[in-house]
């Protein structure tokens, strides 16, 4: 399948820090920052700085470097933020939306 990334996508213009955003922790290949809007107490989104489409795009096509940071970065805001059920937090969700039945 082909991917066309749009690079004006509301993320895109947040990685080149034109709309300003709440990082929660930036890393060489990820960026974490609060929701605008949040739907739960910890609400973060951790988003990749590839050009990446989707969550299935991301898996078949980044580099080891970018999925390692990727999934390091996900298991450190979860640590951060308290989450961590194996540290005692209360749990946390994750959700990857694509497309039109993904909303």
């Amino acid at each position: 399948m082909a991917y066309a990334y749009d690079d004006q996508n509301i993320f895109a213009k947040i990685l080149r820090g034109e709309i300003p955003n709440d990082t929660v922790l930036e890393t060489e290949h990820s960026l974490a920052f609060k929701d605008i809007s949040p739907s739960a107490p910890h609400h973060v989104l951790v988003i990749p700085k590839g050009a990446y489409v989707t969550y299935d795009h991301f898996a078949a096509e980044a580099s080891e470097a970018e999925i390692v940071d990727y999934t390091r970065a996900v298991g450190q805001v979860c640590a951060q933020l308290g989450v961590d059920p194996g540290a005692g937090g209360g749990g946390y969700r994750m959700i990857s939306n694509a497309g039109d039945h993904g909303v």
